[in-house]
């Protein structure tokens, strides 16, 4: 069975390993999970199972989400995500998912939002060495210059995906092939070796590692 759920992050600390070295390790909070509904190949067109986290009051769910909850069997959930796995089988309903699904796992996938940055020129969003500090600059040293191709190509005034200014951050990644250090099953904790996207509180999604080939794992 290939693992998964559904936690919240709770800040980064460090521990002692059986080597006494001091690593940097991130708490997640995870579960207890519970399975909302169960897709399969003849009634959705694929396999997964979709898990909620992180109840909230009835009053502030939507009606065709409240009538979803009571079908499964549950309560309310604010964090729903689903993962696919050819193991629906396993799976029923109303059932709870926890950290003790994890125990033996060495390496996971964490997947996040990261920390929104707001605006952003392109020093500090694509790391542009700016302009030079001498030689009549002028309060121009943080801006990104000439965005053309230059003269004698019409049409090509700026290229797609031209690396400038704006919105840095907030956007959904995944850290792979963490190695997972510790689970405490009374806790609902999993204690991973690294960091993980988002800020503290943020939701995140933690499965088994997929890519469980040779090599160092990230730490």
């Amino acid at each position: 069975m290939m693992p998964a759920i559904l936690g919240r992050k709770v800040g980064m600390t460090s521990l002692f390993d059986g080597q006494g070295r001091q690593v940097p390790v991130t708490v997640v909070e995870a579960g207890p999970c519970q399975v909302l509904q169960v897709k399969t190949v003849e009634t959705d067109g694929y396999n997964a199972v979709q898990l909620g986290f992180d109840e909230k009051p009835p009053r502030a769910v939507t009606q065709p989400l409240a009538g979803h909850f009571k079908k499964a069997g549950g309560t309310a959930r604010r964090f729903i995500r689903e993962y696919r796995t050819d193991e629906v089988s396993k799976y029923q309903p109303g059932a709870l998912v926890t950290v003790a699904d994890f125990e033996g796992v060495g390496l996971v996938d964490v997947i996040g939002v990261t920390k929104g940055r707001g605006f952003a020129g392109v020093v500090k969003r694509h790391h542009f060495a700016g302009q030079p500090a001498s030689h009549g600059t002028e309060r121009k040293h943080r801006s990104s210059g000439g965005i053309g191709e230059g003269a004698g190509i019409p049409g090509r005034a700026v290229r797609l995906g031209k690396r400038m200014a704006g919105h840095m951050g907030n956007q959904r990644q995944t850290v792979e092939r963490l190695k997972l250090f510790k689970v405490d099953a009374k806790a609902n904790l999993l204690v991973i070796h690294g960091s993980v996207p988002g800020p503290n509180g943020a939701y995140v999604f933690v499965r088994n590692a997929r890519k469980v080939g040779p090599g160092k794992p990230k730490s």
